[in-house]
């Protein structure tokens, strides 16, 4: 048998190894890698450090309560005496606890709203517009010079040390936008403009969720936002203004005329191409995203397979159909869209 107080230590160990795990990682509100998302984390330490200040008080007047004897202890009281005094003492102090507990509340309260104004603010920003969908992500760089603005999904390019300005739109129901590493949520409401601005400190791939219940496929609405430096940036970027890469060996070929006689340019667009679909995510540059389906696979050729061959099967409820293509057909679309990077 193990000794109780060995039982104690490993239970504590792990219950503190549970809860420290939420501190750091890719998505975690309190491994801030940004100003906007420090400030929340600010937040969060301040409310939890208060709370527990208050936790720790309540239980100590608890035990007194129970524990303390009064100072006659020996004589019986007579349950129907009043002692003004006492009684007076106790109203002041039931008061005292009341006020101090609005102050509290309202220190709360406006420490609150300044760190959301702050989630709002940034000059110089990028601006990209960001529109989900079930169950996925769009992302429009915009340019003052229309022929650099481009469209791409899921995954979301920053440079370093620079504000990110997003304006957030819905294409059906409520979303919410939420990067916990570099800002706080902010919802996507069909009809509404919302803006949420963040930057990143330091270079890194950071994981992204839609934070309000959308349906079937919530949990798989996942992005990512890559930070790298400036100069990286503006090489993805010049990457992403160029048309799809044109075919370069027999199979290619044939994976693009699958491509163009298939329903798939319903739903996709590829530039340089005849596809013009709007219904799903741009596919020009999809070699070179690092998932599939906003999170679901990672991008390889058998996922990608698999993802066309059946996308119910890994996402059930996806406004993605079953398109009926035999076993060459497929490997050649798999290897055409693979080799668009």
């Amino acid at each position: 048998m193990i000794p109780f107080v060995k039982r104690f230590e490993a239970a504590v160990y792990v219950s503190a190894c549970v809860i420290l795990g939420g501190c750091s990682g890719v998505q975690s509100p309190l491994d801030a890698q940004g100003p906007e998302a420090a400030r929340v984390a600010n937040l969060f330490w301040i409310f939890a450090i208060v709370c527990a200040f208050v936790w720790a008080a309540v239980v100590i007047v608890l035990i007194w309560a129970v524990w303390a004897k009064p100072p006659n202890s020996r004589e019986k009281a007579d349950p129907l005496s009043v002692d003004e005094h006492q009684d007076r003492r106790a109203g002041y102090i039931v008061s005292g606890l009341v006020g101090l507990t609005l102050a509290v509340l309202c220190t709360f309260t406006i420490a609150s709203f300044l760190g959301s104004r702050g989630l709002a603010s940034g000059e110089g920003a990028i601006e990209i517009e960001v529109t989900g969908y079930q169950w996925w992500w769009e992302f429009k760089y915009s340019d003052p010079e229309p022929t650099r603005t481009f469209t791409t999904a899921n995954e979301l390019h920053i440079p370093v040390g620079r504000p990110i300005k997003v304006a957030l739109k819905s294409g059906d129901v409520i979303h919410s936008f939420w990067v916990p590493n570099l800002s706080g949520k902010m919802d996507l409401i069909p009809g509404q403009h919302n803006e949420l601005t963040f930057s990143a400190d330091r270079p890194g791939i950071y994981r992204g969720q839609c934070a309000e219940f959308c349906g079937l496929q919530h949990a798989k609405m996942a992005l990512r936002v890559v930070a790298e430096p400036a100069q990286d940036f503006e090489a993805w970027r010049n990457q992403q203004l160029r048309p799809a890469s044109q075919p370069v060996d027999p199979q290619t070929s044939k994976g693009r005329e699958v491509f163009e006689r298939s329903a798939c340019i319903l739903c996709h667009a590829i530039r340089g191409t005849i596809a013009g679909g709007r219904q799903g995510p741009d596919l020009t540059h999809f070699g070179s995203r690092q998932t599939i389906a906003a999170g679901t696979l990672t991008n390889t050729r058998d996922h990608l397979e698999r993802w066309i061959a059946n996308p119910q099967a890994f996402k059930p409820g996806t406004k993605m159909p079953q398109v009926p293509l035999n076993e060459d057909e497929l490997t050649a679309l798999s290897a055409y869209l693979e080799a668009l990077k």
